[in-house]
């Protein structure tokens, strides 16, 4: 085979979906600790940070579909770390004290995953290359 280049390595969906897997995957080692998946647990967090937050809101900004975080919810709900407050058609989410109680996993889990990437990459590095991600997704996002 040599030494020549697959052209699977100038491809954003083949070499996205690669990255993908992997931070996947090292980020659910991390986030075991926790008792909860890296999505859960993101999503416990951004309630905890604006209790009150309703699905609209927790959709899109975790780029996720309705379904999707309905789901997530209905699943934080049953486990005790998540309450639903209904106000009319919308409901409002907030964190238990079961929940609360979940921060300081959840915080050491995601500083862990950060410096178990950035010991690969560098720490300056691993933090552009999020900041170029999270531009490219906004941009391919904006398109349709």
């Amino acid at each position: 085979m040599g030494t020549k280049k697959s052209i699977l390595h100038d491809c954003l969906y083949f070499t996205a979906n690669s990255l993908s897997r992997i931070i996947t995957r090292m980020a659910e080692e991390e986030f075991r600790k926790t008792g909860l998946s890296p999505s859960y647990a993101f999503l416990v967090m951004l309630v905890m940070d604006d209790p009150g937050i309703g699905q609209k809101a927790l959709c899109e900004q975790l780029n996720l579909a309705p379904s999707t975080v309905t789901r997530f919810v209905d699943a934080l709900v049953q486990k005790g770390y998540l309450t639903r407050q209904s106000i009319g058609k919308t409901a409002n989410i907030y964190p238990t004290a079961q929940g609360i109680a979940l921060r300081e996993s959840i915080d050491a889990a995601w500083t862990s995953l950060h410096m178990r990437y950035a010991a690969v990459l560098g720490l300056e590095a691993g933090d552009e290359l999020t900041a170029a991600i999270d531009r490219a997704a906004a941009k391919l996002g904006s398109t349709g």
